[in-house]
Order: structure tokens, then sequence, then C-alpha cells
């Protein structure tokens, strides 16, 4: 039986303090950064764990440190789950490719210089390609470090992130995935990362590819509806900042403004 998790650390950084692991999905991204801008309230904040020197990296909301970023905030409103406190768990994500054609994504990845792609299983390869005709592809690449290894992998994922449609699943039961993805053509699976990868990725800007890495959070904040004026404004010090929100998070306290779900959810308001 899990431990329930505590009321969530939230926080407002600076975004100089804040350091993304992967890159941002620009099919996400894109749509989201007009959302934003037009948005009166923060409704899900990205979740962030402590790096040494006072530095984060973001587990989860790359998109949202993104879009923030490119909308020239100067402070984003995060959730702090630290690795080490027993709420955190990270895993992987798979990506189920649709809406493109299985020839245009073998081409593709056969051009790709300094991988190598070959037939059946390996579980030593760096990403495995299973195609809908059942064929499953092993891709290689001669990485010795994480940063190239990351490097491949970004070069697999641009073949299809900007061209065909991309699902991130945990499913691996491909029959089911044809079933409930009737126009895709195939599901791409990748190895684990350890969370001294996600820092190090962070650290040294050898970025995954977007929506591999999978955090799961007990005791996420979601639903906030804090006020995006509160973060756009520039003229009140970042300690005001964070007194207010604290404040504001008491007050929902009181008023039983905050429920707790101890239980896995999907939601259907995305």
């Amino acid at each position: 039986m899990q431990r329930d998790a505590p009321v969530p650390d939230l926080r407002i950084l600076p975004v100089e303090v804040i350091h993304p692991h992967e890159e941002h999905d620009s099919q996400r991204s894109e749509p989201l950064v007009a959302r934003i801008r037009q948005a009166e309230w923060f409704t899900n904040p990205p979740v962030v764990a402590p790096m040494a020197d006072g530095q984060f990296v973001v587990l989860d909301g790359a998109n949202r440190y993104h879009c923030f970023c490119h909308l020239e905030y100067r402070h984003l409103l995060v959730q702090v789950a630290p690795y080490e406190g027993g709420f955190v768990e990270l895993g992987v994500w798979n990506h189920i490719i649709s809406r493109w054609q299985t020839e245009a994504l073998l081409a593709s990845l056969e051009s790709l210089p300094g991988l190598e792609i070959h037939q059946g299983w390996d579980a030593a390869a760096a990403a495995q390609v299973l195609l809908r005709d059942g064929m499953v592809l092993a891709i290689h690449a001669p990485a010795q470090t994480l940063a190239e290894r990351n490097a491949a992998l970004r070069q697999v994922v641009r073949v299809y992130q900007r061209t065909a449609v991309l699902h991130r699943t945990i499913m691996t039961d491909t029959i089911k995935i044809w079933q409930l993805y009737p126009d895709a053509i195939a599901l791409v699976l990748f190895p684990e990362y350890r969370p001294e990868d996600i820092i190090a990725a962070a650290r040294e800007g050898a970025y995954l590819p977007p929506g591999i890495s999978r955090h799961i959070i007990q005791g996420r904040a979601l639903k906030l509806n804090y006020p995006l004026a509160a973060l756009r404004d520039a003229a009140t010090p970042l300690a005001a900042k964070n007194a207010a929100l604290e404040d504001w998070v008491r007050q929902k306290l009181a008023q039983r403004g905050m429920r707790y779900y101890a239980e896995s959810t999907y939601q259907f308001d995305e």
C-alpha cells in the first residue's frame, strides 16, 4: 500500500534556474503558446526536482516551460518533487506513429547517418520499432555516452515527430494498440532511464527527444486556476509573489478548495 502524498510543494521560481531534460514537442507546444497568451488562469504547473546549486530539472512539463520562456515570462509556478522523496517514479513512454506511410517511415529511418537497422528483437538496441505488419526492427547507434545516445534518439524521433502524428502510450500490446489507433503504422519502444540520467541530460544540454521519459508524481497538483497575471507581473519581487502563493494555498485548504485523490485516474478534458 502506497503512502498518502504530502500537500504539493508549490513555488514560483525564476525561469533561469529551471532546466529541461528533453526537447519540447512542437505538435503540443505551438498551440499551447497561443492558449497561454490568451489565458487568465494557470492550470497545471510543471513538476521539477532540485539539483545542486539551487537549480531545478523539469520532470514533467517541458512544453509548458518552453511556452513560458517563449512568452518571456520571468517567473514560473512549479511543483517541487524531489526524486529522493519517495513520491516520484521514473518510467518510459512508448510512441505510436499514426497518419503516415510505412514506406516513408522506413526510408527516413534508413537515411539517418550513423545508425544501423536490423530485423528482429534486440534488447541492446537504442530503440525498437514494431510495425503493423508484424515486422520488428532494432535500431543501433554507436553511442558511448549519454549525450551520444540521446542525440541518436533525437534523430529517430524527429523522423516522425514533425511529419506523422505521435501518441504516447504505456501499452505494449500491439493487438490492442492497432484496435484503438486504426491509423497507426508503428509502435516505438525505448530503453529505461535512471534519475541520474535525467539530471545529467539537463545539466549537459544532452536532451532526450520529446515524450520519452515518464514521471509518475504521487500528489501531483492539477487544476490550480492560479491567476496568470500574478506571474506576468514584472514589478512585484519574487519573495512577495511566493508569499502571495503560500497565502493562496492556505486559503484553499481553509475553504476546502483542495481535494486529494489517491487512486489512479483518467482525465477526459485534455
